[in-house]
């Protein structure tokens, strides 16, 4: 998959993955997700960003995941 909307500049953020050259990580975004903020709540925290902004980033997440394996505490 070809992400439009997500960008990385080294000399931005530290290199962390961004919406759009904008200084808001994915990860913030993808965290407000998870925390169960309405899309009405981030986009009113963050102006500048659009739905598909969101959609993208959850994509994006999810594809990362699906590209390394994260370390999970085993359950039995």
């Amino acid at each position: 998959m070809k992400f439009t909307r997500i960008t990385v500049n080294p000399k931005q953020m530290g290199g962390a993955p961004c919406i759009r050259g904008l200084r808001i990580p994915v990860a913030s975004v993808v965290g407000m997700v998870a925390d169960d903020m309405p899309e009405a709540e981030i986009l009113k925290a963050y102006p500048d960003l659009v739905h598909e902004d969101i959609r993208e980033a959850l994509q994006y997440a999810a594809e990362a995941v699906r590209e390394r394996e994260l370390p999970l505490v085993t359950v039995a």
